[in-house]
């Protein structure tokens, strides 16, 4: 489990590298030569760039954030664990947009001694969705990415990518390509064969017990992510027991943020079970 000052201690580690290190880093700023896929932005650790495809009539924008971290290297999760911050993308007001949400492919563990990371050790690629605030022929995008890239040492890596989209005739492949293989990539929602099938807080809510419901055939205990409070990742399954397509298990739910009151709030789960990740929430009344 990982807290918040963790997370804050984890941000200010990277402030304080990014002082030291901005003489060794090399950041390549995108330009608008290309209207839908920006040049890669580098750094010591890897490169990012944006895809994003032209406005659709109702005024949706799909796109994503590619990340490339290099051979032993890594980026990181919505929720990156003990250490390292969460990818980050934010587009200027002045672009006329809003961003609706960001997805995230089933990330992996990576344990580097005792500190225990939720990221991504090979390429990834986030889609996101922007809203257009009112009708366009044209548009001009402005973004800002900030991720870690992380091997021995942690770098903070921030580039500006500028967009101008347009209305075309068909779908661009190569963008449109990009983002359907990003999205067959993401976890699945529940189903009638995976899901969470009951969830309570016990001991004074110090223990999240859970019970699955898992794909046939799964043989192995299913890995599980619980996401809290912004910070806050329990991955510590204990008393795990198995009935046929059945698992329960509790979570310890260690520290809360002080006077954190947990009714009403939207916790999410993240449930991976051999070659399939189902992701939801938990609504607490």
């Amino acid at each position: 489990m990982t807290t918040k000052s963790a997370r804050s201690s984890s941000i200010r580690t990277f402030v304080a590298l990014a002082a030291c290190l901005v003489a060794g880093i090399t950041v390549s700023f995108a330009n608008t030569s290309r209207a839908e896929i920006t040049p890669w932005a580098t750094n010591e650790g890897g490169r990012m760039r944006i895809v994003a495809l032209p406005p659709e009539p109702d005024g949706t924008v799909r796109g994503a954030l590619q990340i490339e971290p290099k051979p032993g290297w890594i980026t990181y999760w919505k929720e990156p664990g003990d250490a390292g911050i969460p990818p980050q993308v934010v587009f200027s007001k002045a672009s006329g947009v809003t961003l609706r949400h960001v997805s995230y492919p089933v990330p992996k563990r990576i344990d580097n001694g005792k500190l225990r990371d939720i990221g991504y050790d090979r390429p990834v690629t986030l889609p996101f969705e922007l809203k257009v605030e009112g009708p366009r022929k044209s548009l001009n995008i402005g973004a800002s990415a900030f991720v870690g890239l992380c091997r021995n040492i942690c770098i903070p890596f921030q580039a500006e990518f500028s967009m101008a989209l347009g209305s075309t005739k068909g779908t661009p492949a190569e963008e449109a390509m990009i983002l359907n293989t990003a999205a067959s990539r993401l976890p699945e929602g529940p189903s009638d064969d995976f899901a969470v099938t009951h969830y309570a807080m016990t001991q004074g809510r110090n223990i999240l017990s859970l019970k699955l419901k898992l794909p046939e055939q799964t043989s192995e205990p299913p890995q599980v992510i619980v996401t809290g409070p912004e910070g806050h990742v329990l991955f510590d399954g204990i008393n795990g027991r198995q009935d046929g397509d059945s698992y329960a298990l509790d979570m310890p739910v260690g520290k809360l943020p002080k006077n954190y009151d947990i009714n009403g709030k939207r916790w999410g789960i993240l449930v991976i079970a051999g070659n399939r990740a189902m992701e939801t929430s938990l609504a607490f009344e």
